[in-house]
């Protein structure tokens, strides 16, 4: 046995009963470096205890978190329960000893109990989860409007009211709006009432919204004629000028049912008084937004990085359930080290009309890892890239370009909420 053997035969990988939340926050806190005030604390003992909750014993004392939210996330057309990963922390004292391939080997056999095809993370140290299957599936702009001017556009935006809404009203009021747009792009999650609640709007605080970086609470605006629901919306945070600052407004959200009613929420943020500037932390990379500004100098992009990490746990069931914009018949070779029923030679045979994913001894067209096709899965990358990179091999030519068809969607996904 190597040291990692003996240690990883020597740590229980079981589950994290209520008695031990406490225990399992202190090492999270230890891991992170965090420091957080009691309200904080019991939104996440409260986050917690609703997660799939997984830990490594060394002498019964934890050594190892891993939490998983149960959630739906959306795929080009369809959606799929997804475990997503959170909470993951390691003690200091024992680093290197196989515990985080122990507990995701955990959560790799509670995925395929529940039926769980995919995970997903929010990754705080990319390099760590790749070697695990974990590919970068979505992507976001960071973006910065000038709003000390009027915010020049190149269409009329939609002429209907606006109004403020109490967020105690939010989940209600805003949830259609928010549920009708989860076709139009993957990576979104299916939410509750008290994930509105706790996640997106923090109407108690909990999560420090009454004091992030300076700016206040969640307001809402809505767009659309009382009474009817809203053509769109915006969940907006403000903070007011100070020594060495400019008042700002941080958009944590913005819906919309086309892009005349974009344009109308835009514009009301971007007036608001008091404030000159207006941060973004993550729209899609291909946000409308981006073209409808006349002067790409006021509306700016700061920043472009990869937002959702997904993995493909059950990979025949994640390509049968998604939707495919073109015919694709191709032979692929798959890597996965760690879950050895995806690994192999498969042909997908795949079209408008379904998918099927198939053993063969057939020659291989490409061949790849798991991780590379989790990052093509919804879109967001064309798997010709990773080819050019070396990361994946095309035996027959064009067979990139021919999955890449089919992967194709109409937009970009889009993750904007972290959980």
């Amino acid at each position: 046995m190597t040291s990692d053997d003996d240690a990883r035969a020597t740590t229980a990988i079981r589950d994290i009963p209520e008695a031990d939340l406490d225990q399992a926050l202190d090492l999270v806190h230890l891991a992170f470096h965090l420091k957080s005030a009691e309200k904080t604390r019991e939104y996440y003992r409260r986050t917690l205890r609703a997660c799939t909750r997984i830990g490594a014993y060394d002498d019964g004392r934890l050594s190892g978190v891993a939490g998983a939210h149960r959630v739906t996330l959306t795929v080009p057309g369809g959606q799929l329960p997804c475990a997503a990963l959170d909470f993951v922390s390691v003690a200091p004292t024992h680093r290197r000893r196989g515990i985080l391939t122990g507990m995701l080997d955990e959560l790799w056999r509670r995925c395929a109990a529940e039926e769980r095809p995919v995970s997903c993370l929010w990754a705080s140290e990319s390099a760590i989860y790749g070697r695990f299957g974990y590919g970068a599936a979505t992507e976001s702009y960071r973006i910065e409007i000038d709003s000390s001017r009027p915010l020049g556009l190149r269409i009329t935006p939609d002429s209907r009211p606006l109004r403020l809404i109490d967020p105690a009203d939010a989940p209600t009021v805003l949830a259609p709006r928010y549920d009708a747009t989860l076709p139009q792009r993957a990576g979104r999650f299916l939410r509750d009432a008290a994930w509105w609640r706790e996640h997106v709007l923090d109407l108690d605080g909990s999560r420090g919204g009454d004091d992030r970086d300076g700016f206040g609470a969640a307001r809402v605006v809505a767009l659309g004629d009382p009474g009817e629901a809203p053509a769109g919306y915006a969940v907006y945070r403000t903070r007011g000028p100070g020594e060495n600052r400019p008042g700002a407004v941080l958009v944590d959200e913005l819906e919309a049912e086309s892009a005349l009613v974009a344009a109308a929420l835009w514009s009301y943020l971007a007036s608001i008084d008091l404030t000159s500037t207006v941060r973004i932390p993550a729209r899609p990379a291909d946000d409308p937004l981006l073209y409808l500004a006349a002067d790409r100098d006021q509306v700016r992009v700061t920043g472009q990085e990869p937002s959702l990490w997904l993995r493909l746990v059950d990979v025949r069931a994640a390509l049968t359930t998604r939707f495919w914009a073109a015919p694709v018949d191709l032979v692929l070779d798959l890597r996965d080290p760690a879950l050895p029923a995806n690994a192999g030679r498969f042909r997908l045979t795949a079209g408008p009309d379904g998918a099927t994913w198939h053993p063969t001894t057939d020659a291989p067209d490409l061949s790849l890892d798991v991780r590379e096709l989790a990052s093509c899965y919804l879109g967001a990358t064309p798997l010709r890239h990773f080819v050019h990179a070396g990361l994946a091999t095309e035996h027959t030519p064009d067979a990139a370009r021919h999955l890449d068809a089919a992967l194709a969607t109409e937009r970009l996904p889009f993750t904007g909420e972290n959980y």
